[in-house]
């Protein structure tokens, strides 16, 4: 039997394919002031990474205000909206933190929905009888003259418009297009929220594929500016809805997140930028049953808070359902706080700065503290007219948290999906693989989920062997009993071969 052979090429040693990712600041849980308690009983229960239910609870938080007021700002009144962005590995118990936190909201749509059915009909016996009211009055026209004629155009002009179907209640979506979305705005609730625990789902659907990704970044980009929706279509004519407001959150795997956080125009459009984004330290491993806290009332509190803010009627217009906003002042030293801190960050900006290169991020950073200080206002006390100087130390404290992980995790944005493959694949080689060779099938067959067809687990060996964590044996070498097309070495730990 011939021994393994490896094809000579000069070498230093493999070479990183991903640069460590340095950790991350702990998640100051108590600067969530008002939510506080409810993220900590959340945390407890699933012993996940507390920035997971932090993340949850700011998101639904803000979609529940951001109809009510916009803050103000040092560079004017704002949306309350929030985007949120959690990139957290499957098994991290994303759902498990979220769903507690949405409870509320869901049963509320529920409710709605129910009521709903008997609006609708009312609607439908209401539009069957204008309709053949509408065709009396067409049909004496038609047939009438003079006085008869003039008295049947009356009662036309008299009859007024088309009864309007009553909104759909739903207030959250998963993975809408622009176009889905612009449709929900214009028949249904003018706060909207776009939030999945898999964010894959919408990153990577239709609304973001190549025909429509820039497209639908200008609109959310809009949409957390607070400015109109404006849509100019063949059939559908043009028209502008104002005063829309929408917030989300999506939970994605970190391949995902990392493959939208490389993509140029993510970042070149702002959108990328008005995220707070967080990858929190994996908790798997840790989480024993006897370390699990139950809930002391926590939860039933949020909910109920929660619901009484839905329950509230948006300030609106009744005919176009637009939203009239009230504005949410600074008090003079939650000002005075905002100033500094977004003085701090434009010198960490300039050349040198410790910000320089992420200063999309960074230029949002004080609008991000006054819109979180608004949210904390707002669930304490819904008619409250200035922010405290308490609510925005805190808001600062979290936004300065996401400038630190925007920094930290900026490098991601170089790495690509088939590096991330790549790497999951040297991982498990080194880990879980005791054979001192590997061939295409049995990394086809064995290797780690997402490497399961031919071309993926071919581009992942390709790429270990060009930053030397394989090394190539000459073909017809026997590898396990058979002559072998193609095979590698794998080179481990400084660069000595198994």
């Amino acid at each position: 039997m011939t021994a393994p052979q490896p094809i000579p090429f000069k070498t230093e040693g493999p070479q990183p394919l991903l640069r460590e990712i340095p950790a991350g600041e702990p998640y100051p849980v108590r600067a969530l002031g008002p939510l506080q308690p409810a993220v900590e009983a959340v945390q407890g229960l699933t012993l996940a990474p507390v920035a997971i239910p932090a993340q949850s609870a700011l998101a639904v938080a803000s979609l529940a205000l951001q109809g009510f007021a916009n803050v103000e700002t040092l560079n004017g009144p704002r949306p309350l909206s929030l985007y949120c962005l959690t990139v957290a590995a499957s098994g991290e118990r994303k759902s498990s933190c979220d769903a507690p936190l949405m409870a509320a909201l869901r049963e509320h749509e529920k409710e709605q929905a129910k009521a709903q059915r008997d609006d609708v009909q009312a609607w439908q016996n209401a539009l069957a009888i204008w309709g053949e009211e509408r065709k009396r009055i067409l049909s004496e026209i038609k047939k009438g003259k003079g006085e008869k004629k003039a008295a049947a155009q009356a009662d036309l002009d008299a009859q007024g418009r088309e009864p309007a179907a009553p909104p759909c209640p739903d207030r959250v979506v998963t993975e809408p297009t622009f176009e889905g979305l612009t449709r929900l705005y214009a028949t249904g609730q003018p706060s909207l929220g776009i939030f999945s625990d898999e964010g894959g789902q919408f990153l990577g659907g239709h609304a973001m594929n190549s025909d429509n990704r820039q497209k639908t970044l200008t609109a959310l980009n809009d949409l957390w500016q607070g400015n109109p929706i404006r849509r100019t279509r063949a059939g559908d004519g043009a028209y502008t809805l104002n005063g829309r407001r929408l917030a989300v959150h999506l939970m994605a795997q970190p391949g995902v997140a990392h493959a939208f956080m490389a993509d140029p125009l993510a970042a070149d459009s702002g959108f990328l930028p008005r995220f707070l984004i967080c990858e929190p330290p994996s908790a798997i491993g840790t989480r024993f049953h006897c370390k699990i806290k139950p809930d002391n009332g926590a939860l039933a509190a949020f909910s109920e808070r929660l619901r009484a803010i839905l329950e509230t009627p948006l300030p609106m217009d009744s005919d176009t359902r637009e939203l009239q906003p009230r504005i949410l002042a600074l008090g003079d030293d939650a000002k005075t706080l905002l100033i500094q801190f977004s003085d701090a960050i434009e010198v960490a900006q300039g050349k040198g700065g410790n910000l320089e290169h992420i200063t999309g991020t960074a230029s949002k950073a004080a609008e991000q503290a006054a819109r979180i200080a608004g949210v904390l206002t707002l669930w304490r006390d819904l008619h409250a007219v200035e922010v405290a100087a308490k609510d925005m130390a805190d808001a600062i404290t979290l936004a300065q948290f996401y400038l630190s992980e925007a920094a930290r995790l900026a490098h991601a944005a170089t790495v690509s999906t088939e590096m991330h493959r790549a790497e999951k694949l040297r991982k498990w080689l080194l880990e879980s693989w005791a054979e001192p060779e590997i061939i295409l099938g049995e990394a086809l067959q064995k290797g780690p989920y997402g490497l399961r067809d031919s071309k993926t687990a071919t581009a992942a060996l390709t790429l270990l062997e060009k930053h030397g964590w394989l090394q190539p044996l000459e073909p017809g070498t026997v590898v396990r009993g058979s002559a072998r097309k193609a095979a590698w070495r794998i080179v481990r730990g400084g660069g000595d071969l198994v």
